[in-house]
This record gives C-alpha cells, structure tokens and sequence, in this order.
C-alpha cells in the first residue's frame, strides 16, 4: 500500500447554514449532488450535514492535489452512506481523472474518509491510498 495524498478541513456550521439562508437552492445546487441534498432535507439539522460535505470535499480536493481547480468540481465529489451509515467519497468527472492520474499504472485507488462535527465545527480528513492490481498481474503473466 502507498499513501498518494491526503487532506484535511474544518468549517464553521454557521458560515453554512448562512449560506444557506442567503442563497438558498442556488448554493447547495452549485456545492451538492442530488443525493447529498436529499438527505440534509430529511435531517433535523441540515446544515450540520451540508457542513460536513463542505469539509469532505474540501479535504479530497486537497488529498487529489488540485484545490477548487484544474477542472475539479464540487459535484465531482459526493459523500454517500453505506448501509451501516459509514461515509465514503465518490469520484466522477475531473476529480476520478485527476484520482487516476495520480495513481500508479497497475494500481487500484481507495478513498477514505472520516467526518465528524462538534457545534460549531465540522471536519473530514481524506486519505487516498493504492494497492498494486494482484489479480490483473496474475492475469497477465498466466497465473489465474
């Protein structure tokens, strides 16, 4: 295994629910998926929720070594839920490009994140690691 990068945020859950408060729909179709919004508008405190997101994406931005830049997008990156609850980042668009191209040929990338938040803070860190392909080598030199 090889650490290729990690990042780390904090926000405060207030500069979010004032966010949205003054933009409404506007910011959390700009910042989430259709996903995220749909589970901070079943929860009693969305903007602890919103927040959290806000922090995770900030966080693999920095672990993808790129920031708000080089394509990558805030909806390039969504935070879903397994069915224990435990979070995990989904890549698409730039931000799976940039993922790929920082990961060695023959290797296969995994995303882990942790969120947690303490009023009025919330933080996720993101560590992105790769693990060489075992299967596609023994594929490759006959040994199936």
């Amino acid at each position: 295994m090889s650490i290729i990068g990690t990042g780390i945020d904090i926000v405060d859950i207030r500069r979010i629910s004032s966010a949205l408060r003054r933009f409404g729909p506007r910011f959390q179709n700009r910042i989430f998926t259709a996903g995220e919004q749909e589970l901070a508008g079943r929860a009693k405190d969305a903007a602890g929720i919103y927040a959290k997101r806000w922090a995770a994406k900030e966080a693999c931005s920095k672990a993808l070594g790129t920031g708000m830049r080089q394509g990558v997008a805030w909806r390039n990156m969504e935070v879903v839920l397994n069915r224990s609850g435990m979070p995990r980042m989904v890549l698409t668009g730039r931000a799976h490009q940039r993922l790929m191209a920082i990961t060695p040929d023959d290797w296969i990338p995994t995303v882990h994140l942790s969120m947690s938040d303490d009023f009025p803070f919330a933080v996720a860190t993101v560590t992105i690691d790769a693990n060489p392909d075992f299967a596609r080598l023994d594929r490759e030199a006959g040994r199936s």
